[in-house]
């Protein structure tokens, strides 16, 4: 973990609500795909936790959802402002287990983190299948990005207003890959669980205290007893999940 002045370089909206943020600054915490950074802002008690998107020479790419006063306060900053940004959260996803076809699935606010984790496996010669998920049409980012990675990309909307009618795991069903990581909403993980037939790695999201630990805000209870989702996690494999009906 590292706390740094950021300077932010870019901060436009990719959808009605979805924002991305370029910040320049010093990354060298930042060592594996599926981290995370908290954010403080002006005002507010607690740090925003952020999925790393990408990372790559001094420039940190964030893309987020306004859903609150935090990341309303984030959208509307622009280039030259400054942020007190922790970075270097979390575990990220473990790639020497994927096998020569994996499978990444992003639902939602879940498809920045997925970016970084495409890149490296591509990197490591691996043929990507990636399947993102919307609600609609307008909802859509990031699509064109994943395929200028050279990732086979399939994109699902619920209401089928664009690509596959759907869910991400009605693709998963028809798809053939060796492992999986995946990262979303809840009710998605929960599904692509039963859909899966290969092991694989989910990235969770939790309310955070710190952000690195030190108040066991956001344990789980897995196979193995309590883990904290900003420390040992957020990346968990499947095989030591314990779902909370």
């Amino acid at each position: 973990m590292k706390q740094t002045i950021f300077t932010i370089k870019e901060n436009f909206a990719l959808t009605s609500n979805v924002y991305k943020m370029l910040l320049e600054g010093d990354t060298s915490a930042v060592t594996n795909c599926g981290q995370f950074v908290n954010i403080k802002l002006d005002g507010l008690f607690l740090r925003r936790p952020i999925s790393v998107c990408d990372c790559e020479d001094g420039v940190l790419t964030l893309i987020y959802k306004v859903v609150g006063k935090g990341t309303e306060q984030m959208s509307a900053m622009g280039a030259g402002e400054k942020l007190d940004v922790l970075t270097g959260l979390g575990n990220g996803y473990d790639t020497s287990l994927s096998g020569d076809k994996p499978l990444l699935l992003g639902g939602g606010v879940g498809v920045p983190p997925m970016y970084m984790l495409c890149k490296k496996l591509i990197g490591e010669g691996k043929h990507v299948s990636v399947i993102l998920g919307f609600n609609t049409k307008d909802e859509i980012f990031y699509e064109d990005e994943f395929r200028a990675l050279g990732a086979q990309v399939t994109v699902t909307t619920v209401d089928g207003s664009y690509g596959v009618k759907g869910f991400v795991t009605d693709v998963m069903k028809e798809s053939d890959y060796s492992y999986f990581y995946t990262c979303g909403p809840e009710p998605m993980l929960k599904a692509v669980y039963r859909t899966s037939v290969t092991e694989g790695q989910f990235s969770f999201e939790e309310r955070m205290g710190c952000g690195f630990g030190a108040c066991m805000g956001c344990s789980c209870k897995t196979i193995t007893g309590y883990k904290r989702i900003c420390k040992e996690g957020p990346v968990m494999k499947k095989e030591e999940i314990l779902w909370e009906s």
